[in-house]
């Protein structure tokens, strides 16, 4: 088992609520999960439309902007040329999308 999940679903001190540990996440890190979440779903789903490759693009824009509030400038560097290649692979989703609809 992962640790850090045991960490939220076992408290160390006995009758300590698990909901207490989950609670002192900050609002950053609450963001950077959300971003990565967002990023991870997308992802899986690019397959059934164009409009989840724009939401990975959004996705890794998020997780850019989180790299850079959090210090880490290499991963917001990163995710920001990820944003770049998925908003070229929506344009190009989008046209053949078209192409295909017009025959």
């Amino acid at each position: 088992m992962w640790p850090g999940l045991l960490f939220v679903v076992l408290p160390l001190q006995p009758n300590a609520k698990a909901v207490a540990t989950v609670s002192n996440m900050d609002r950053l890190t609450a963001f950077g999960l959300f971003a990565v979440t967002a990023m991870l779903i997308s992802y899986s789903m690019e397959k059934r439309s164009p409009w989840f490759i724009l939401a990975f693009a959004v996705a890794c824009a998020l997780g850019s902007i989180y790299g850079f509030l959090q210090g880490a400038w290499p991963f917001g560097a990163v995710e920001a040329v990820w944003c770049l290649v998925a908003i070229r692979r929506w344009n190009s989703a989008v046209k053949q999308q078209e192409r295909d609809g017009q025959r």
